[in-house]
């Protein structure tokens, strides 16, 4: 789908005044909206007027992901590699840069912020990664600085849900985030318990020198690599475990996956240091690859010539949620998606009956990259 600026505009204008852009008169009972990565649905990741209508089209909250540059600033990327989010690759002054890392356990190649100074970073552009959405915004906004996004965020009346992307990482780089962030957030006068602020992280050892750090609230991310056929969660490196895990030579982590956290014990463990989990949705309501349409195979199930999400089986809910609650942990779900590729069959394609169903199951937050769609579904079904 290519959306015009026009198109766009017009967009906009009509979630301005639809009922789900009521954006923040909501009971405290209601779930959270969280912009994913601002707006992409719509505008590319992570960018000053994508979150913003993302808190036009009704999100409580918008998520940076932070990473960090050579001189130490806080940028809103999705991943230290930047090649498939900015114009860097069209810019011949930084040919050069071009490198091969190791994140996490994986040799990656491109561009890394970490190479780059702020100023640098400031002359670079965002695009949209994926093929399948707007491009046409494409070269047009900055990259912006955590400092930028919070006094966005407070002109917009919402609030920050940061994650710290690939903490052990950068502080091998020398390049600590969790300082960074603390600080940030204390200029800001955000530091409390009550502040509209979520920090969240796949690390565990991350959140647990936060919990140290600040009184803001505290995510515990849970991750996997994949569905099996059956609707079991299949895990591999590097979305097995928290790195920090991989890297510590504990044989008692070394032993866990991601799925320990959805355990009792593991939400007990994540209730000594943060307030919340995070769990892909797939931990709440799985999806089986089954011969829905009969005729005798399983892959393309619905016609589209693809084989993806839209082709598997709902599976009945997992009990993740009340055994959270009962732990006293808020769950926070992600992410939520239009594009039929990502709903699975039984929704076939309307969106508004996956967020039925997590809003009747008792979800506190979804991170959503159509916040408009996830803002009239609350107001629908919240």
């Amino acid at each position: 789908m290519r959306l015009g600026r026009t198109a766009l505009l017009v967009l906009v204008a009509m979630f301005a005044g639809a009922p789900g852009a009521i954006a923040h008169d909501r009971d405290d009972d209601d779930p959270l909206v969280i912009g994913h990565r601002g707006a992409p649905g719509y505008m590319p990741d992570h960018t000053l007027p994508g979150y913003a209508l993302a808190a036009k089209m009704g999100a409580d909250y918008i998520e940076p992901d932070l990473v960090a540059t050579k001189d130490g600033y806080l940028i809103a990327r999705h991943e230290p590699n930047i090649t498939t989010t900015t114009d860097v690759a069209s810019h011949p002054e930084f040919a050069s840069r071009r490198t091969t890392k190791n994140v996490d356990g994986i040799d990656e190649t491109g561009w890394f912020a970490s190479d780059f100074t702020l100023k640098e970073i400031k002359t670079l552009r965002a695009i949209q990664p994926l093929v399948f959405r707007p491009q046409g915004f494409n070269g047009e906004f900055e990259i912006p600085t955590l400092e930028e996004v919070i006094a966005l965020a407070k002109r917009k009346g919402v609030g920050i849900y940061p994650e710290t992307k690939h903490p052990t990482f950068h502080q091998r780089l020398g390049l600590a985030l969790e300082g960074r962030l603390v600080n940030a957030l204390k200029k800001a006068g955000w530091n409390k318990k009550s502040s509209p602020v979520f920090i969240q992280s796949f690390e565990q050892s991350n959140l647990k020198q936060l919990n140290r750090m600040t009184d803001v609230r505290l995510v515990q991310l849970v991750d996997a690599a994949d569905v099996r056929p059956d609707g079991s969660l299949e895990y591999y490196a590097p979305w097995d475990r928290p790195y920090d895990w991989t890297v510590s030579g504990d044989p008692k982590l070394l032993a866990r996956t991601f799925g320990f956290f959805a355990t009792d014990a593991g939400l007990a463990e994540i209730k000594t240091y943060a307030d919340g989990i995070g769990p892909w949705k797939r931990y709440i309501v799985s999806t089986a690859a089954v011969d829905i349409n009969g005729d005798g195979t399983v892959g393309d199930e619905n016609g589209d010539l693809a084989v993806n999400e839209g082709d598997r089986k709902l599976l009945p809910p997992t009990t993740l949620i009340q055994r959270a609650h009962r732990k006293g942990l808020l769950i926070h779900t992600w992410t939520f998606r239009d594009e039929d590729r990502y709903l699975a069959y039984d929704y076939r394609g309307k969106q508004l009956a996956e967020y039925r169903q997590f809003f009747k199951l008792g979800i506190d937050g979804v991170f959503s990259d159509f916040t408009g769609t996830a803002s009239l579904a609350r107001w629908l079904y919240g």
